[in-house]
């Protein structure tokens, strides 16, 4: 069965340990709802930086990566649907970039 990258841009910290207790929850339940098709529950980001012919530049990038998912599914349509019900899409906080990760 095809992996997918969740690939998660914008979110946020909790403000409060009770929010940050909500959050982890609301996420828990989510991952527990894809079941057996959870590869990597993954975590959350740090900044990034860009290395490029250049240099580096040390501003995240243009979209910063704020977390990441690796789920197996049947299809990037099935992906789609599992990552609809993604918590960073509560309240238009975040992001989630879907992306097939291709076998070598």
């Amino acid at each position: 069965m095809p992996k997918f990258m969740f690939i998660y841009h914008g979110g946020g910290r909790p403000d409060t340990p009770e929010e940050g207790e909500q959050v982890m929850a609301a996420w828990m339940k989510w991952m527990d709802g894809i079941g057996e098709d959870l590869v990597d529950g993954g975590n959350p980001a740090g900044m990034s930086k860009t290395v490029t012919v250049h240099g580096v530049a040390h501003d995240g990038g243009a979209n910063p990566v704020s977390g990441y998912t690796l789920v197996n599914a049947a299809d990037m349509d099935a992906a789609c649907e599992i990552a609809k019900g993604c918590p960073i899409l509560e309240h238009g906080m975040g992001t989630v970039e879907v992306a097939e990760a291709m076998e070598m």
